[in-house]
């Protein structure tokens, strides 16, 4: 088989032998020719007309795009963060403000306010005419500071009513530790401090206290705060309550039906302490009273008859 050739100027023909070799080598010049003709007409093109977006430029907007978004990341976080410690410190202030209205209330109550004369629970009442004169430019305060001046502020107070609420504290404890008045609330003394007849053998006999009689199941109470240091059977007293009030001072309550207090409580002044009944040595009804003053008895008169703090 022969490929026939024409040249046209000359009118001359040529034929060429195909073989197998020429072919394929034919085959493969008409079809890379193409894909050449494809490849170097884009690179021309590229070349020709560069485009608008060169890669370098899309990794810089990339770049600052990942940038705000960290920025934005970071300003959220801040903001979370300071909104959670104002959220703590609110709560601490808050806190504090109960704290100052118990305080209050506890003073009020010490110092014995009539209710509505200074009343913790509401806030203060204030007021005056209206002014016209604005005096120096408002400047808006910084958030954070004002809160800590206030916050100082709030400390301030509460050590001023700690410190009040102390000493009036201290004055009602002086005033209650303060022995004065009756062992009961009801009843009249039948028997005297000092030398008596004794009422089983008739012989002379030393009364160390003073007895008031009543009804079975009155009331016996303490003459004056302190701690329960004896609440049971004594050898002659019978139930009986010894109550210390320091600085030396002890009283006793003999003769008990029933003592209802415990060994260890803290009692206060007028506190029922007992029933008034007749156990141990007694031929009655009656509350046997002592006082001691560093471990001597002492007429429990003086302090009966002596006028409260």
């Amino acid at each position: 088989m022969n490929i026939i050739l024409l040249n046209s100027s000359r009118g001359q023909t040529r034929s060429l032998p195909v073989t197998w070799p020429n072919l394929i080598i034919l085959s493969m010049f008409l079809f890379f020719m193409p894909v050449a003709l494809g490849v170097g007409s884009y690179f021309l093109s590229a070349w020709l007309n560069p485009p608008i977006l060169s890669s370098g430029i899309v990794d810089q907007w990339q770049e600052s795009l990942d940038q705000q978004q960290q920025g934005v990341r970071d300003f959220t976080n801040d903001a979370e963060g300071q909104l959670a410690a104002l959220t703590v410190k609110m709560a601490q202030m808050q806190a504090r403000l109960l704290r100052l209205d118990a305080l209050g209330e506890h003073i009020s109550e010490l110092a014995k306010l009539s209710k509505g004369e200074f009343d913790f629970s509401e806030s203060p009442a204030v007021g005056g005419p209206e002014s016209f004169d604005l005096g120096e430019a408002y400047e808006k305060p910084d958030f954070l500071a004002a809160l800590g001046k206030l916050g100082e502020e709030l400390e301030q107070k509460e050590v001023q009513l700690e410190v009040l609420g102390s000493l009036i504290a201290n004055r009602k404890l002086k005033k209650d530790v303060f022995l004065a008045g009756r062992p009961v609330e009801w009843g009249w003394m039948s028997s005297r401090y000092g030398r008596r007849s004794d009422p089983f053998t008739g012989r002379l006999a030393w009364h160390k206290g003073v007895d008031f009689a009543g009804k079975e199941n009155s009331s016996v109470v303490a003459v004056a705060a302190g701690v329960v240091t004896w609440s049971g059977d004594h050898h002659g007293y019978g139930e009986m309550v010894e109550i210390n009030h320091g600085g030396g001072y002890v009283t006793r309550y003999g003769h008990n039906k029933e003592n209802l207090v415990q060994v260890g409580e803290i009692v206060h002044k007028g506190h029922v302490i007992a029933k008034m009944g007749s156990t141990g040595r007694s031929t009655g009804p009656h509350v046997h009273f002592e006082v001691y003053k560093n471990g001597r008895a002492e007429n429990p008169a003086k302090y009966i008859n002596r006028a409260s703090r």
